[in-house]
């Protein structure tokens, strides 16, 4: 037992862990948001491993955000997309919010926009609209009837820019929405001390 107690103590999140349990031990409410806290913590550190040194890894990019990077996501939601580690954190975060509809759609109509083929443009827009903008579907987005109508439509003669209007009805949803939220959470602020080199 010593030695798995030892063990626990070693791993990078265990003492994460400890100040998230010791922060609100007392309320019902509190354990809830320790337990969501404790998940985001765990996809946090398991997606951005704690660096111990730019030393002991030189290749700090690969590894991680660096303290740049994690400054220049607070300036502009643009910043936090263009940046492959930026775009990881909103989606890991807006994911535990139960809202990766939007940032998953914005995502594909980025990726819609690089397709030449005809076929494929036609098939890819056909999936965007039957996963997210479809009545009822699995992730579906909060769209006025008229785009969605106007989407609809379109699908017959797709263009790769067919689903800008509802690509920036989104963008401005998350970045007056998850954006401000994700700046303030313990999640960014985690992911300022790992760009840090801190624990």
């Amino acid at each position: 037992m010593d030695r798995l107690a030892k063990m626990r103590k070693s791993t990078p999140d265990s003492s994460l862990e400890h100040l998230i349990y010791c922060r609100n031990p007392d309320t019902t409410t509190g354990q809830k948001e320790m337990k969501q806290t404790n998940w985001r913590s765990r996809m946090l550190l398991k997606t951005f491993p704690v660096r111990e040194s730019c030393h002991t890894l030189p290749q700090r990019k690969s590894y991680g955000p660096t303290t740049e990077e994690v400054t220049q996501w607070a300036q502009s939601l643009d910043n936090l997309l263009s940046s492959k580690c930026g775009l990881t954190a909103l989606r890991l975060f807006m994911k535990s919010e139960h809202c990766e509809e939007n940032i998953e759609f914005w995502m594909a109509c980025e990726e819609l926009r690089k397709i030449r083929s005809r076929s494929k443009l036609k098939s890819r827009a056909k999936t965007i609209y039957d996963e997210f903008i479809r009545a009822d579907s699995p992730k579906e987005i909060n769209l006025d009837c008229h785009t969605k109508e106007t989407l609809h439509q379109s699908l017959l003669i797709p263009t790769q820019s067919s689903f800008r209007a509802a690509q920036n009805r989104v963008y401005f949803l998350i970045e007056h929405n998850s954006y401000t939220r994700f700046l303030d959470s313990e999640l960014y602020r985690q992911l300022c001390r790992i760009a840090a080199g801190e624990r």
